[in-house]
């Protein structure tokens, strides 16, 4: 506990720059500033390093890039390996678990060790890797990795700790997967081969024992070539020689035929009887065509032949289309019986796997479902019922069904919000889904003792929001809002105009902003359109009210710093007089004809529409063309529920809208916003032939258009994979300007300044036919942005070295000459609070705390009538002042403290439900309810603590008398990303800075004394995609999308990472092996029982020798001494095994008491019979014996 004693003063000598600027030894952390003081100020920081700690939580969604899939049948669970080295283990909901190989290496292979708790893992580096799985965090706990050969596939029979590896080459090694050492015993591919043979088989692409007999292995090469392999006598039995290319194999479970799958789309049966040729060949969509040949078909990428008791078998396979039929969808075919079924699929499969009863391949499989991956989704197929329905998916995995652009995260929310959305969001649901039980089951989960409810909000492309119930590290959608419902769609003669006007994704959203108390919920999409939404139970006929904004800044100013760069202009001066309120612009339609301006980008519906029960759009403002430009995207969003308003910003200025009264307030550029107060020197610039059009102007938000000349951005979904190949080096990062707003590459911030001026744009250019065809007035609208899939790539033939300096943002520094400026000053964050917008103020007032991309703080006062009739009629009046605060880099962030160091929470409206059926006994009024001490008359004299934090820079004001407390430089060679102001719900007085760095760190700063509590580099790159989505939240959580398809969520909280462990859930669950079925003596008798044998014989060291060490290198893993802990359970099975120990011990010295007891009884028994033939001899003489 350490207090903090500042200095406030009454500043009415103060100069500007001790009162708002940046001190002289600014570099150091929480540096106080000097001045007078009347009073002093005691605070008590609870905050201390050792309660944060940087952690991994849980990862949602579907797995990026799957390569391969494995179930384990009797723990019921599923895993799945991606390209990018990582493992994701399934169960019930609530039982997920994510791994990551640290090499990166793709999996190829997945294989559990079947009810032992451990999955084998083989990667495109040619390691395999024993995971343990017997606790919450699996470790590896051993690592063998191939020197020599390439591994192409693996088999692990049911019960054995022999495994089964397959190379390129064509041999068979054999891996111990207790102690991951290799075996001497070495199948070699000539050998199993014919020495008449001229050609290499190819690699192995399937191994298999026989369901008749352990000691046969069935070896199939890619060639076409089938072994069957006797390991006993380590020769082979017989030898197949087929024309086409072998992809997968099958066996029938009694073991005397299998079933093969070609590369022509065929699929062979053999006879373990007649092996010389197949006794069926079948071409499944291979129709006969007038010569008598089968058309060419796809490849048949697997097959699985399993039977029923019952019924016919079933033979399921991927693949196998005829080519001519070009434009099909992929498919997957279940031939039962003579019935044939195809099912299309949405995306190409990956792998597939047909789940059964039982483990064991000699008994009847009775298949109940079918897993198949897809490239982007997850589905089970119920094959009990005729129809093949789907299961419904338990796991969120179609967070990526649009890509996603934009991502919010609230902790701690109303309880009764999560019930409320499920309720609407369960009648919208679909239907048609089996009516059995999820088939993956394993595992077990239990609500953790320190839940409470927190929601994910997901913006997409195609305009969709999803709301999402994240409480105790689940994932499970609640609602889905289509925000595009509100615009009409192009019809007839407007579908040209309207591809004109916006490209492929014009409803994209770009950020978003929702008050869990009031349920008032706002969009802002790419269109430069913002959509106002209240929550109903009920629903309703309404029509949707537009406002048009015409906001522009018809000056091109260049701003050059002024002497006084850092100082900060603290003038009281006469409030600015606002504009007028600029009602809906009703164009007519002649000027919509014309050129283009004043016309919205999208048409909102002008008639009364029926809206369900859930968020029914109240209000939408559109941002309007002027003079043939598009509207410049926003910036800044943010509203209050108590005042009735919403404000909004971009590079041109900012708009205050009272959504109560459906009315604009405020509509002013940015210069006038300062008046008088500008601290810049903003200079007109000469007229050029050539007027640059305001859309070359990039704004660093999630709508980063660069300009065509040089950047083209890349938008397809399919791109995401290039993400990285076109990512610029750490150190070339490192070399440019301190204030580059880019990383690898990619402009991030929120707040870019306008596309440099460099050469014009003209006809003759290099990208003159790209923008003959785009258009004198076409918008640069591509397809979405998202975050997901953003790609920034520089053609190499613009690649000179001017345009590679100039392609990316100037150091805002003051020695940047002011002509190299050509800038526009964007408003980057907005802020409702009850403030004091003067010094002289004595209470707190409704104000807007406005922030700009130059580091600059304007506090906009504003005038709300209190009455709720009179708030409804009378106008809310603004009057700009000239108080200005100064930072270092863009704004991001603000927050308002009290004078304990408490968080003071902006006033908000509670929810009412306006389109309920009215009740005289309880008329809906408006109830405000305001967290903050400050309304009342005692304490709002106290004044107040502003936490504003920018790219570079975080400060502490004291307000009124606006004295900066303390200022700390957060980076010097990077830039801020996000910020938030956060609290630690564990710990009273827990109020914390939190900042996620462009160079991957993640800071934690004390409040308010800006105490550098935490600084981890947490990710070793950022992109894009992490830059936009990366967000803060309080109960020391975070999340960000960590590939285009998954979210990943992290904790900074010591408390949360120790009781991580009570909150995942148990892979793992010790099950009963199911016993195998009696065969009976008939079946046996006639040959038809499976033969066992000893593979430790054979394949031991004893037996086989050793492996050549140059063969394979065994690697211990780091979790060897942690699984065998986790395996007993941590401390809790430390006591156990000392308990059994102790019980084992007692029942030892039992038995040895016992045993010692019988000695003793029976030595009394002698000791009685050799007294009494004692006594009976004693007086008898010697001739009497």
């Amino acid at each position: 506990m350490k207090k903090f004693r500042k200095v406030l003063d009454g500043l009415t000598t103060s100069s500007p720059v001790n009162a708002g600027g940046s001190p002289a030894c600014g570099s150091a952390a929480g540096t106080p500033t000097a001045a007078p003081t009347p009073r002093e100020l005691d605070i008590q920081e609870t905050l201390m390093s050792e309660h944060f700690q940087i952690c991994k939580t849980v990862r949602h969604g579907f797995p990026y890039q799957p390569t391969a899939l494995t179930f384990d049948p009797v723990q019921k669970i599923l895993a799945i390996g991606s390209r990018s080295g990582g493992v994701r283990i399934l169960g019930r909901p609530g039982v997920d678990c994510f791994c990551q190989h640290e090499s990166g290496a793709a999996v190829l292979q997945l294989q559990f060790l079947i009810n032992e708790g451990a999955l084998v893992t083989a990667c495109a580096d040619d390691t395999l890797h024993l995971w343990n799985l017997r606790q919450r965090r699996p470790a590896i706990l051993h690592s063998l990795k191939f020197n020599r050969e390439r591994i192409t596939f693996c088999h692990l029979p049911f019960q054995s700790k022999w495994l089964y590896v397959g190379t390129e080459r064509g041999n068979t090694h054999i891996v111990n997967v207790e102690s991951f050492i290799l075996s001497g015993y070495v199948i070699m591919w000539n050998k199993a081969i014919e020495l008449s043979t001229k050609t290499h088989p190819g690699p192995i692409v399937h191994l298999s024992d026989s369901p008749k007999d352990e000691g046969k292995l069935l070896i199939g090469f890619e060639s076409g070539t089938i072994v069957m392999w006797d390991l006993r006598s380590k020769r082979a039995d017989f030898r197949i020689y087929y024309d086409e290319a072998i992809h997968s194999v099958s066996w029938h479970h009694e073991g005397r035929q299998f079933m093969c799958s070609h590369s022509d789309g065929s699929l062979s049966m053999w006879n373990l009887r007649n092996t010389a040729k197949p006794f069926q060949v079948t071409f499944p969509h291979g129709k006969s065509q007038r010569d008598g040949r089968k058309e060419s078909c796809k490849p048949i990428l697997k097959v699985e032949y399993k039977t029923c008791r019952n019924s016919e078998s079933f033979v399921i396979f991927s693949g196998g289309l005829s080519y001519d039929k070009a434009g099909r969808r992929p498919t997957l075919t279940i031939m039962h019986g003579k019935a044939i079924t195809v099912l299309e699929m949405d995306h190409p499969i990956v792998e597939f796997l047909v789940l059964c009863e039982t483990p064991y391949l000699n008994e009847v499989q009775e298949p109940y479902a079918a897993v198949v991956l897809l490239e982007k989704d997850l589905i089970v197929v119920d094959l009990t019922q005729s129809s093949f329905p789907i299961f419904e998916n338990p796991y969120p995995m179609d967070i990526h069904e649009s890509p996603v652009t934009c991502t919010a995260y609230f902790a701690d929310c109303p309880p009764d919000i999560i019930p409320v959305l499920y309720s609407i969001g369960a009648k919208h649901k679909k239907t048609g889904y089996s009516h059995k039980e999820w088939p993956v089951s394993g595992g077990t989960w239990t609500v953790g003792s320190q839940s409470y409810p927190e929601i994910i909000i997901t913006g997409h492309a195609d305009g969709s929001i999803k709301f999402w119930d994240a409480t105790a590290i689940t994932l499970q959608m609640l609602y889905k809002l289509k925000t595009s419902k509100v615009f009409e769609k192009p019809k007839g003669s407007e579908t040209a105009r309207g591809a004109e006007l916006v490209e492929e994704d014009p409803y994209a959203v770009q950020m978003v902003s929702w008050c869990p108390q009031s349920r008032i919920f706002c969009v802002v999409g790419i269109s430069a359109h913002i959509i106002l939404y209240c929550f109903s139970r009920h629903d309703s006929n309404t029509a949707i009210t537009s406002l048009e904004v015409r906001l522009q800044c018809e000056v091109e100013d260049v701003i050059s710093p002024s002497d006084t760069e850092n100082a900060v202009c603290l003038m009281d001066a006469g409030g600015h007089s606002p504009q007028p309120p600029s009602p809906r612009g009703n164009t007519p339609d002649g000027a919509r004809d014309g050129a283009r301006d004043s016309i919205p980008c999208l048409k909102v519906k002008d008639r009364v529409i029926r809206m369900p029960p859930g968020y029914q759009a109240e209000l939408v403002v559109q941002l309007l063309w002027v003079d043939g430009e598009p509207p410049q995207q926003i910036t800044s969003l943010d509203l209050n529920s108590a005042y009735g308003l919403l404000a909004l910003g971009n590079c041109n200025g900012l708009v205050v809208v009272d959504y109560l009264q459906k009315t604009i307030i405020l509509c002013m550029t940015t210069l006038e916003l300062y008046g008088s107060a500008d601290p810049f020197q903003r200079l007109t610039r000469s007229p050029r032939k050539n007027r640059q059009s305001t859309s070359e102007f990039c704004m660093r938000g999630l709508s980063n258009f660069y300009s065509d000349s040089k950047k083209r951005i890349r938008t397809s979904y399919q791109s995401l994979t290039e993400l990285s190949d076109n990512q610029v080096s750490l150190d070339q990062e490192r070399s440019k300007s301190p204030t580059s707003d880019h990383v690898n590459g990619h402009c991030t911030s929120p707040t870019s300044q306008a596309c440099p001026p460099g050469r014009p744009r003209v006809p003759g250019g290099p990208e003159g036919p790209r923008l003959a065809r785009r258009g004198p007035g076409r918008p640069p609208f591509r397809k979405a942005q998202s975050a997901a899939c953003m790609e920034v790539s520089l053609p190499v033939s613009f690649l000179t070295e001017e345009s590679r300096e100039n392609s990316f943002s100037r150091s805002r520094s003051s020695s940047v000459s002011s002509i190299d400026r050509d800038t526009k000053e964007a408003v980057t964050t907005l802020h409702f609070a009850e403030s004091y917008g003067r010094r002289s103020d004595v209470l707190p007032a409704p104000c807007l705390w406005v922030g700009t991309s130059l580091g600059l703080v304007l506090i906009v006062p504003m005038s709300i009538p209190t009455d709720e009739q009179e708030r409804m009629e009378e106008p809310v009046t603004i009057a700009p002042t000239s108080t200005v605060l100064m930072l270092k880099g863009s704004v991001l962030r603000f927050s308002f403290l009290d004078c304990t160091g408490g968080l003071i929470h902006s006033p908000h409206e509670a929810w009412r439900d306006t389109h309920a059926p009215d009740d005289p006994e309880r008329p809906r009024r408006r109830r405000l309810v305001n967290f903050s001490p400050c309304f009342s008359q005692e304490a709002g004299g106290d004044g107040h603590l502003a936490v504003v934090c920018s790219e570079r820079q975080a400060k502490v004001f004291f307000m009124p008398s606006q004295a900066c407390l303390y200022v700390h430089n957060i980076t010097e060679s990077s830039f801020v990303l996000r910020a938030d102001v956060v609290a630690i719900s564990n710990i009273s007085n827990s109020v914390c800075l939190a900042c996620f760095c462009a160079n991957g760190h993640i800071m934690i700063l004390s409040l308010p004394s800006l105490r550098p509590l935490l600084d981890v580099h947490y990710l070793p790159l950022t992109d894009m995609r992490i830059a936009r989505t990366f967000c803060f939240t309080n109960g020391g959580q975070a999340l960000y999308l960590s590939s285009p398809t998954e979210i990943q969520r992290i904790t900074y909280s010591q408390e949360m990472c120790d009781n991580l462990q009570e909150m995942l859930g148990e892979l793992f669950t010790p099950t009963d092996t199911p016993e195998a079925q009696n065969r009976g003596f008939l079946k046996g008798f006639f040959g038809g029982n499976t033969q066992t044998f000893d593979r430790e014989e054979l394949f031991g060291e004893a037996a086989a020798g050793k492996a050549s060490r140059s063969l394979a290198q065994h690697i211990p893993g780091q979790g060897s001494v942690e699984g065998v802990r986790a395996a007993a359970g941590g401390a809790v099975g430390e006591l156990a095994r000392a308990r059994i120990a102790l019980d084992e011990r007692g029942q030892r010295l039992g038995e040895l008491e016992e045993r010692t007891a019988l000695m003793m009884a029976s030595a009394e028994t002698f000791s009685k019979h050799a007294h009494e033939l004692m006594l009976k001899c004693k007086d008898k003489k010697w001739y009497q014996f």
